[in-house]
């Protein structure tokens, strides 16, 4: 399967879309250690991405950002985060389908239909 890949600085998914994220920063070389001196990283992970994210802790708004299962936020490039999103893309449809998501009754048919083929 091939991965469309999206730069981050050319374009955004819509508010609340799941999605796969290459990101880089740098690794602590020890903890505390200040992160520019450990070694850089470029990770695939999953996130979700906000138009707006709220950020209870703080009270904050944070607009355009891609959220981990962590809650930690990383920025497109220039978005003022130590970790940087450059692409991302959307995750891959259900396997023998044309959607992302099946929730309720029509799970069943479409697990058989798989199951079948």
């Amino acid at each position: 399967m091939m991965i469309d890949w999206i730069p981050a600085d050319e374009r955004l998914p819509f508010d609340g879309a799941g999605v796969v994220a290459a990101v880089t920063g740098r690794y602590p070389a020890e903890p505390g250690a200040d992160p520019v001196t450990g070694p850089e990283f470029w990770i695939v992970l999953p996130m979700y991405f906000r138009d707006v994210h709220p950020v209870e802790e703080t009270g904050e708004v944070v607009l355009n950002c891609f959220v981990d299962s962590d809650r930690v936020l990383r920025r497109p490039p220039g978005g003022g985060t130590d970790e940087v999103v450059t692409h991302w893309a959307y995750w891959p449809n259900l396997p023998g389908t044309d959607v992302r998501k099946i929730v309720g009754e029509g799970v069943g048919p479409a697990l058989r239909a798989v199951s079948d083929q």
